[in-house]
């Protein structure tokens, strides 16, 4: 990895403790009925996201609906997120679009105080490594936060420009949506010593034993936006090794959460934002072009998390 500002190599140690002790928490944002960001809205329910330990938030991201905020609301999001961590532990913004606006957002979080970036994908054309590589150092030359890629859609590294990437003062660490581990060995192989890796699937419980064989064990977790209970309860029984505990909540709570999440494009954040709903949080509806759910996946989507619950109250009820 490139040499980094004192700064930055503080930024990387408390990222890695983090992902060594807890999920990573991408918030949901909070709109009211009428599409407006609600604000008081969002700092309680951030609250108590972070009241459950997680191991860094990354607001205004892929979960927090990035693609439909305008550049006030995200000051807005990332400002309200700062405050609420009140410097407890990393607060990493998302970033993306093409590299101009890319630092537009950058810039705004930096005067927000986030501590780092999640480069999210650039838009809609596809890009050769040499373009993909340039897209990074030119965000990186125009900051001075620490950037995450998040390779996933449209944008795969391979080993030569991870090698490339890592180069790049400030670039510190790669978010895989992918799940080719044949793909992220190599990568993680490549990697310089202190390079950052975590899972970042769309619901990367699923995969998450399978990431750990080829050396990352870190993921974020789309679970622990609704339901904390449940996503830390895994991640205490993965860490653990409670192998039976681990299966049983996969067989009986993510699979059937994944399932459902797979019948309409975009439940990956609106049906997250429909558990957050049910369970009382002040988040309010997903913005177009997302839908919410619909009576009858709204009726499912109750069933698996009543039963997810269950199976962790179980686990904590005294013998």
């Amino acid at each position: 990895m490139a040499e980094i500002s004192a700064e930055a190599g503080r930024v990387v140690q408390r990222l890695r403790d983090g992902m060594a002790g807890g999920v990573l928490s991408f918030p949901l944002t909070s709109f009211r009925e009428d599409g407006r960001l609600d604000l008081d809205a969002y700092r309680e329910y951030l609250a108590g996201r972070l009241a459950t330990a997680p191991g860094a938030v990354f607001p205004a991201c892929g979960t927090g609906e990035f693609f439909s905020l305008d550049e006030d609301e995200y000051r807005a999001v990332v400002e309200a997120t700062v405050e609420v961590a009140d410097g407890r532990l990393p607060v990493v913004a998302g970033t993306g679009y093409g590299w101009a606006q890319a630092l537009r957002f950058a810039r705004i979080a930096e005067e927000a105080g986030a501590d780092a970036l999640l480069v999210l994908p650039h838009y809609l054309v596809g890009a050769p490594q040499d373009g993909l590589v340039a897209q990074l150092r030119r965000i990186a030359d125009g900051t001075r936060l620490p950037l995450i890629a998040y390779q996933r859609g449209q944008v795969a590294f391979g080993a030569d420009a991870l090698r490339r990437i890592a180069q790049i003062p400030g670039v510190i660490g790669l978010k895989d949506g992918h799940s080719d581990l044949d793909r992220l060995q190599r990568l993680t192989l490549a990697a310089p010593e202190g390079f950052l890796f975590f899972n970042g699937a769309a619901t990367a419980e699923i995969q998450a034993r399978a990431y750990a064989t080829v050396g990352v064990p870190a993921y974020s977790s789309a679970v622990h936006a609704f339901a904390p209970e449940i996503a830390n309860a895994f991640f205490t029984a993965l860490q653990s090794g409670d192998d039976a505990f681990v299966t049983r909540l996969l067989r009986e709570f993510y699979v059937p959460l994944v399932e459902l999440r797979d019948r309409v494009p975009g439940y990956a954040v609106s049906l997250v934002k429909a558990a957050a709903r049910l369970r009382g949080l002040p988040v309010g509806p997903v913005r177009a072009p997302l839908t919410d759910p619909g009576a009858d996946d709204l009726a499912d989507l109750e069933k698996v998390l009543d039963h997810g619950l269950s199976l962790v109250d179980a686990v904590r009820r005294p013998a």
